[in-house]
Order: structure tokens, then C-alpha cells, then sequence
């Protein structure tokens, strides 16, 4: 199989989809990989590193989208590359489509396989492809909103630990998953107030056991939310329903009740963003102020530490990368029922229902379209 790896080109996004380690397992599996000029650089991966991996670097993107069986990015495809697609080409990515109507749209009109990393499964019914990302932004949302306090960023001028004689910041979790989990680590291993919020009791249970008496934990409720809320420093929005937009759990009139100058970092705006009124922001801006409140809301939180995301990312990536080049998509997503999940788009057809549903697009289940 010919596999292409573009040069990412969101804004500020700097991981790149495949290592020269990664190449180098492909070449010696018998396929052939396209990798951008520059595409690794950022992330101190020359393309002198990808030659000698085996792989063919280009410098015209519009040659590597045209030639590649299946192109392997980070990040959905963006405006300039939706042309760039063609059909039965195998797009594996982050896809984010609930969020992205017309990155879906483009996707179908141009009947590409679309297949999204954050709906992947494993055995157990978790996103292992979504998992390491989550990590790493669910650490960096406490690294940011810990410096948006700060007053020259429009904050209150709140230090998360607080020093000898003076309270701490309160942080506020909102969803117990694995972007939840990691915040609250940052948070309390930072010296914070920190308390999480999440409608699953046995999860509460899990963190209580976890954390102990650092973390306090309560049920999430309209009614819960709104107090938090309303007495955070910094609140984390960590929401995740699979495949769908998030759930607004925090509304305008909530956040008009926050301290000014305190500070929301909605992690779940890839997903749409679980905080009413709010809008994907970059690294290059990351913030906005409304209603006094500082909104951190970056769509690709884990690109501010692209070197670190980059290595986790593809050590989960690449056996789902090799196996498709070796197997062929059909045979793949046939016989293994996490990657199927991973299935978005199919021909002009959306197989993911929350996707679908979402979307107000028919539904295909996967299996149903694969069939010869």
C-alpha cells in the first residue's frame, strides 16, 4: 500500500501522523510511504531521518494526496485539502465530525473511508487512539488556565497553590474521564482546591479510592454544576459522549455568576465544547474574555507539547496503521470490530451514529456497507 503523510497545516498544529521508526516498520513490511517536506520538523524529525527510514519525501502536497492509497494525519483534513481527496482513499485521522459538519460533508462528497482515531475501541470499549491525547490535554488545560489567571492574560491574578497564609484556587472538573482524571492530577499535584464532577457513581468511587481526600467528588446535576461554578477560579470542561457533540452542562447564565477574571478551559471543544456560547480558539489565540470569564478553548490542546503528543500518538497508532496497510481496509475493519468502530465515512455514507445522528445524516452500520 502506498500510505501519505502530509505536513499538518491547522494552525500551530505541529505533530506529524507517522516517526521514522514508524516508517521504517512499514518500508520493512513491504509498503511505501510519502512523507511532506518538513512535515516532522517541528517535532525534530528531519526528512533526512525519513529518507533513511525508507521513505519518499515530496515537496508537492498536491502529488502525495493523489498518489497515497491511504493518508494518515493528525488532524481532520482542513479547507485547503478537501479537493486534495478522492474516493475509496482511506483518510485516517482525527475526524471530530459531530463537531465538524463540514469536514464530514467534504468527506462524503468526495467518498472518502473515513476513519476517526477518537472512535476506535479496543476489547474493553475504550478509545485507545483517543487516550493518550487525552492525557496529555487534560495536563496542559490546568498548564494553561493556570497561566490565563495570571493578570496579564485577563485573569484574577490567582495562584493555583497559594502560598503560606493564603487559600489556594479552586478548580472545578466537570466529567470524571480521562482528560478529568488528569486535570485534577495537575491541579492537586499543583496544590489546588480541586473538586471533580460526574454523573457515574462507581467512577466517583474509582477517583475517591484513587485520590482520596485530596479530590472531592460530587454527582454532576444542573444544580451542582451551577454552585461549582459559580465559586471556581478555574473550571475544566472535560465532557465526552463518543462520536457525538458534548452536552452544554455549563450555560451563559452560569458562567455570568463566575468570579471575574476567573478562568474556563473547555477541553471538549473538539467535540463542540460542553460550555454554551463558546468557540474553538488556536494557540495562536488561545483565549477570549465574555462576560468577564477567561475562555481557553484550543481544538488541538495536545499540539502545545507536540514532541511529547507525537511519540504518544503514534506508539498507540501504529499496529491500527500497519494493520490496515497490510490487510487492506475491507479485511481489516472486517475482522477486528474496535477498528470498525473507527468508521465514519464510506462511500458517501456516515457509519457512525452519533455521527448520523448528529449530523441529521442516514445511518450505514459498518457491516452492512462493508459486505462484498
Amino acid at each position: 500500500m502506498i500510505i501519505g503523510v502530509p505536513k499538518e497545516i491547522k494552525t500551530y498544529e505541529f505533530r506529524v501522523a507517522m516517526t521514522p521508526a514508524m516508517v521504517r516498520c512499514a518500508v520493512d513490511a513491504g509498503h511505501k510511504v510519502l512523507v511532506e517536506k518538513g512535515a516532522g520538523e517541528k517535532v525534530s524529525f528531519s526528512d533526512t531521518q525519513y529518507t533513511t527510514a525508507g521513505a519518499e519525501v515530496l515537496s508537492d502536497t498536491a502529488a502525495l494526496w493523489a498518489q497515497a492509497e491511504m493518508i494518515v494525519k493528525v488532524k481532520e483534513p482542513q479547507l485547503p485539502e478537501f479537493l486534495l481527496m478522492r474516493e475509496g482513499q482511506i483518510v485516517f485521522s482525527y475526524l471530530h465530525l459531530a463537531a465538524c459538519p463540514e469536514v464530514c460533508q467534504a468527506m462524503l462528497d468526495q467518498g472518502v473511508v473515513g476513519i476517526a482515531y477518537e472512535t476506535v475501541t479496543d476489547v474493553s470499549g475504550r478509545l485507545p487512539l483517543l487516550q493518550p491525547m487525552s492525557e496529555i490535554a487534560g495536563r496542559v488545560s490546568v498548564q494553561a488556565g493556570a497561566t490565563a489567571l495570571q493578570m496579564a492574560h485577563g485573569g484574577r491574578g490567582v495562584l493555583l497553590g497559594g502560598v503560606p497564609g493564603v487559600s489556594p484556587a479552586n478548580v472545578v472538573v466537570i466529567g470524571g474521564g480521562i482528560v478529568g482524571t488528569e486535570a485534577a492530577r495537575m491541579a492537586m499535584g499543583l496544590g489546588a482546591n480541586v473538586t471533580i464532577l460526574d454523573n457515574n457513581i462507581q467512577r466517583l468511587r474509582e477517583l475517591d479510592a484513587l485520590f482520596g481526600p485530596l479530590l472531592k467528588t460530587l454527582h454532576s446535576s444542573p444544580a451542582t454544576v451551577e454552585e461549582k461554578v459559580a465559586d471556581a477560579d478555574l473550571v475544566v470542561g472535560a465532557v465526552l459522549l463518543p462520536g457525538k457533540r458534548a452536552p452544554k452542562l455549563v450555560t451563559n447564565a452560569m458562567v455570568k455568576t463566575m468570579l471575574p477574571g476567573a478562568v474556563i478551559a473547555d477541553v471538549s471543544i473538539d467535540q463542540g465544547g460542553c460550555v454554551e456560547g463558546v468557540h474553538p480558539t488556536t494557540h495562536k489565540e488561545p483565549t477570549f474574555i465574555k462576560d468577564g470569564v477567561v475562555h481557553y478553548c484550543v481544538s488541538n490542546i495536545p499540539a502545545a507539547c507536540a514532541r511529547t503528543a507525537t511519540l504518544a500518538l503514534t506508539n498507540a497508532t501504529k499496529d491500527h496503521i500497519l494493520t490496515l496497510a497490510n490487510k487492506g481496509y475491507k479485511k481489516a475493519l472486517a475482522e477486528d470490530d474496535g477498528l470498525r468502530e473507527g468508521l465514519n465515512t464510506y462511500f458517501g455514507k456516515v457509519t457512525n451514529f452519533p455521527v448520523a445522528e448528529d449530523l441529521g445524516h442516514k445511518y450505514y452500520p459498518p457491516k452492512i456497507v462493508l459486505q462484498p
